[in-house]
């Protein structure tokens, strides 16, 4: 079932060919990149559980927006990756998976074919 209020923080769950967790919260903003940024708030909902509730490895936060800066620099302090409109409209365009588009994400668990 998609995230939503109660989701603690997670709308999408996945495990990659890598091994690696991945917890993907999304947000959308009426507006697109001209609306309210994604600001430190849900950021922080998200760093509170991915890894210690949802046992991440990967955290990321989707929106169709932008995120201010406290919340790009909260986000760095953090380890958690973000995917504002200028990035979502690259990984929408399908040429390169997300762990590809993303900088410093974790090594993989275990090997795989595709590495």
């Amino acid at each position: 079932m998609p995230g939503g209020g109660g989701d603690l923080g997670a709308d999408v769950k996945a495990t990659d060919p890598f091994g690696r967790r991945w917890v993907i919260q999304c947000k959308h903003r009426h507006g697109g990149d001209r609306g309210s940024a994604v600001g430190t708030p849900d950021l922080q909902v998200l760093n509170g559980t991915a890894r210690p509730v949802h046992k991440a490895d990967v955290v990321v936060l989707v929106t169709n927006g932008r995120i201010s800066k406290p919340g790009q620099d909260f986000a760095k302090s953090q380890r958690l990756h973000m995917v504002d409109r200028r990035l979502l409209g690259t990984w929408a365009a399908g040429s390169q998976p997300l762990w590809e588009l993303l900088r410093a994400v974790p090594p993989p668990r275990r090997p795989s074919a595709l590495s």
